[in-house]
C-alpha cells in the first residue's frame, strides 16, 4: 500500500530516508491534503528508470513490427557474418 505523509514530516529528513529505503517504493508527500511531490530511495528510482526505457524500446519495436519494418533473424545474421567474415 502507498505511503502518504503530510509535507510538515520533512523536517525529519533522517527518518524520511530511512522511510524511502525500507519501503522499497515511492513515497507520496501532500501539502495542504492535495498531492505535491513523489519521494523516493536512488534504487528505486534506477530500477523504475530501467523499466522506462525498457517500456519504451518495446513500444518502437512494436511500432516497427506493425510497420513490417523487421527482418528474419536469420537473414539478419548471415548479413552480419558476410559483413564480419564470420
Amino acid at each position: 500500500m502507498a505511503q502518504i505523509i503530510p509535507i510538515k514530516e520533512l523536517k525529519n529528513t533522517t527518518k524520511i530516508s530511512e522511510l524511502c529505503h525500507e519501503r522499497q517504493e515511492p513515497v507520496y508527500v501532500t501539502k495542504n491534503g492535495y498531492g505535491d511531490m513523489v519521494l523516493m530511495s536512488i534504487e528505486v528510482f534506477e530500477e523504475m528508470s530501467h523499466k522506462l526505457e525498457l517500456y519504451r524500446e518495446l513500444a518502437i519495436s512494436e511500432k516497427q513490427f506493425k510497420e513490417g519494418k523487421m527482418e528474419d533473424a536469420y537473414a539478419s545474421l548471415k548479413k552480419l557474418r558476410e559483413k564480419h567474415g564470420i
